[in-house]
């Protein structure tokens, strides 16, 4: 396929060219002894014991140069930041060919190319902490021109801010952005956090198909593709619970999966066609158990990233500390909208989504009319973590009823700064009723919600055998990373969020 490079382009390629008439190779083998990073220099470096960095071997991208005629100083950038090098012909030079320096180094090497320094560190005159170069080694040449970032009092000029470029090239991205890069390490950090909360509190890490032959756990729209082998169709799952919750039926006390589901539906700021869900499921515990063990788990993580259970979120100062507001759902309409919708017909509440302007669409069930008035004036209200508690069985299909009433079910999302962070109940384990709940969602199918619920009766067949009392939790590691790193959009948390194809 042909590319159309421009003038700089076809100049780093010319530069490629005649590194190799130099026999130098521009991608060498990999293997590179790398032995310190910018950040352990720093790390290490004692002003008074400077032989202890005598040997030292680093490697990363060169960020900018300034060649001053027979010495040079370059800045190198791997991934723990930046370190100043200092480049002396004499010293890469020892012989009397200065083409390495004259030659290589002053007219072939690039901003952007990778390379190899072996030397020692030392302190500069002015007092900057640099690695002076004893040996020069080019690791990969870069054909492609880089963004340059400038930063001048504070200010910065000519970011690589554009999104639609930074989500497309997310690895020039990585290179010119470091902020990008802390966002990232964050992330992970949340992962391995909640992993070592889970496997403390006796959980198992598990797990379950992706490929399912019902999409189930979930009212969405799922992604249907098709096994030629079976000749059948499969579905990338929507969610993880069912399966998750028949390892509960086959013994295990407390199972969790960080998943990659896949919903068929629309994209926005918070939503991506693939995303991650934990999911995590706990035998003999209830609502209640798992509305402590979310907030201790949240505050957890916001003091692993932060140092302090107070996470700024926009323009909110919101506190992830343990104890949080518990408001049953149906007060909450109570409450924001001014109406008591307890025990409502759909015509009813049809009615009251009129009187109200909340928009609604005629294969709208009594769960999803209750969810648009809440959605309409309830969750914008909700900046500090709240649990809403409690939601009429039509709402939750795969929840156990509320022990006090049974229009209702025990369960609770988890809301911040007006968004859902987590959902999660004391499971359903009765499979007569679990049945129930799935024929009545096949109806909303048959009347045009193609976000239904199919019938799964193998998980019917599993409950029979008998679940214990449970507790489940589904809990988007997406927003939840969104809402610890101050991040506006889920794109700035997703490496390589789902974009419309386009030729770079």
């Amino acid at each position: 396929m042909e590319q159309n490079l421009n003038e700089f382009e076809l100049l780093r390629r010319e530069s490629l060219t005649k590194l190799r008439e130099l026999g130098i190779e521009p991608y060498p083998a990999p293997l590179y002894p790398v032995n310190e990073t910018s950040a352990s220099i720093k790390e290490k470096f004692n002003p008074e014991k400077p032989d202890e960095l005598s040997n030292v071997c680093i490697a990363g991208r060169i960020m900018s140069r300034r060649i001053m005629g027979a010495a040079s100083f370059i800045e190198l950038q791997d991934e723990t930041g930046r370190m100043q090098v200092y480049v002396k012909r004499d010293e890469i030079c020892p012989d009397e060919d200065k083409t390495m320096y004259n030659t290589v180094f002053k007219k072939l090497l690039d901003i952007g190319d990778i390379i190899g320094i072996k030397g020692f560190a030392f302190v500069t005159q002015t007092g900057q902490l640099s690695v002076h170069a004893k040996e020069l080694t080019l690791l990969s040449k870069s054909l492609k021109v880089l963004p340059i970032v400038k930063e001048k009092d504070g200010e910065v000029f000519d970011a690589f801010a554009d999104p639609e470029l930074k989500y497309r090239q997310r690895y020039v991205d990585l290179i010119v952005n470091p902020q990008v890069r802390q966002t990232f390490i964050q992330r992970s950090q949340i992962i391995s956090t909640m992993r070592e909360y889970f496997n403390e509190a006796g959980c198992l890490e598990v797990e379950t198909p992706i490929l399912q032959g019902i999409p189930g756990g979930a009212t969405a729209r799922p992604f249907i593709t098709h096994h030629n082998a079976l000749d059948i169709p499969l579905y990338l799952r929507i969610a993880n619970e069912l399966y998750l919750k028949r390892l509960i039926v086959g013994g295990y006390s407390g199972v969790y999966e960080f998943a990659k589901d896949f919903r068929n539906e629309g994209m926005d700021k918070t939503h991506n066609p693939e995303f991650t869900c934990m999911e995590i499921y706990v035998a003999y515990k209830d609502y209640f158990w798992m509305m402590e063990f979310v907030e201790k788990m949240l505050e957890k993580i916001a003091l692993r990233l932060h140092g302090t259970t107070v996470v700024t979120i926009g323009e909110n100062q919101v506190d992830f500390k343990a104890g949080y507001r518990r408001l049953p759902i149906l007060e909450a309409i109570k409450e924001y909208a001014g109406v008591d919708v307890k025990g409502m017909s759909q015509e009813e509440l049809v009615e009251t989504c009129k009187k109200l302007n909340v928009p609604f669409d005629k294969s709208m069930g009594v769960g999803k009319l209750i969810d648009a008035i809440f959605g309409e004036y309830c969750e914008k209200n909700l900046v500090q973590p709240t649990f809403v508690t409690d939601y009429p069985v039509e709402m939750s299909p795969l929840t156990k009823r509320h022990r006090n009433d049974p229009t209702l079910t025990e369960r609770f999302e988890l809301f911040v700064c007006g968004k859902e962070l987590a959902n999660a109940y004391s499971e359903l384990n009765d499979p007569i009723d679990q049945l129930e709940r799935f024929e009545e969602q096949a109806s909303l199918k048959a009347g045009g919600d193609d976000e239904a619920m199919y019938i799964d009766m193998d998980f019917v067949n599993a409950l029979e055998y008998g679940m214990p009392p449970t507790s489940g939790l589904g809990m988007g590691i997406d927003r939840l990373t969104m809402f610890m790193t101050n991040s506006p959009t889920i794109q700035d948390v997703l490496f390589f969020p789902q974009m419309r194809p386009k030729n770079i």
